[in-house]
């Protein structure tokens, strides 16, 4: 047994005093302790015996920590270590497949259940997964010949960035697709040199597994929609400056509106 087994051991303290062994599942206790501790039980037994009851508690104790990592664990733990052979070969399969579908298309079941399942999804009767593909790069300004009719600083056609992100673009195509459903969350899934592919959850707000779920019905308020293309998704959240904690406690109803409030004289017209 290598090292990974070390912290087993320390868990497990055995002592041989006069041919008696003593056995716990303390570390920090000694033998001139056990008249303080009545769980401490002299046993005579044999060092082949001994050994024995080391293995056994050894493997519970693992046998206990495996079962407790479920397998959505070691798909995560996949998905972390995307330069390794595994994942490289899987996401250009993958990719190869996306670029032969549509842009906008429903999947039967979600490419990454770890991921989509920390976001909100349930397989159940009320859920769908979409996935769509947005062209990367920048945004190229609309105008017939590279002419603003403006001043300097509004001249740039090339090099323009878009203020929000590749993801947040992706909902909202979706959910103009999806009309009747809401956008709950999304993904990145795979990207190439020419687009980003997402996964998109939606709920039907008029399914009655959606309706008696007191977990997800929140999103059955007509408050709720169209919710992606008025930024309250957590990638929209992300580009308005929306957060909890340090460094946003000034940036009420986003940065750039906060922004703008703060650098405005306002006064009354009759002072």
């Amino acid at each position: 047994m290598g090292s990974g087994f070390n912290w087993r051991f320390q868990a497990l303290s055995v002592f041989k005093a006069n041919h008696v062994t003593w056995c716990s599942l303390s570390q920090k206790q000694t033998l001139g302790q056990e008249r303080a501790l009545p769980n401490r039980i002299p046993l005579r037994i044999t060092n082949s015996l001994l050994d024995e009851l080391i293995l056994n508690q050894i493997l519970l104790q693992h046998v206990a920590i495996t079962i407790r990592m479920g397998a959505l664990k070691y798909v995560e733990e996949l998905q972390k270590k995307k330069q390794s052979d595994v994942l490289r070969f899987l996401l250009r399969v993958r990719c190869w497949e996306l670029r032969q579908l549509n842009v906008i298309h429903r999947a039967s079941r979600p490419s990454r259940p770890d991921k989509a399942r920390r976001l909100g999804y349930k397989a159940k009767q009320g859920y769908v997964i979409y996935r769509v593909r947005v062209r990367r790069g920048g945004r190229k300004r609309p105008v017939a010949k590279g002419a603003t009719y403006g001043k300097p600083t509004n001249q740039g056609v090339n090099q323009l960035k878009y203020q929000r992100s590749l993801k947040s673009t992706a909902e909202e195509r979706v959910g103009r697709r999806c009309a009747n459903l809401r956008v709950l969350n999304s993904y990145w899934i795979n990207q190439d040199s020419t687009y980003k592919y997402y996964e998109i959850i939606l709920v039907d707000p008029q399914h009655k597994a959606i309706r008696r779920d007191p977990r997800i019905n929140w999103i059955v308020n007509p408050v709720h929609k169209h919710r992606e293309s008025r930024g309250l998704t957590a990638t929209g959240k992300k580009s308005r400056g929306l957060g909890k904690g340090h460094r946003y406690n000034k940036t009420t109803a986003g940065r750039r509106k906060t922004w703008k409030r703060l650098n405005t004289l306002s006064l009354w017209r009759y002072r």
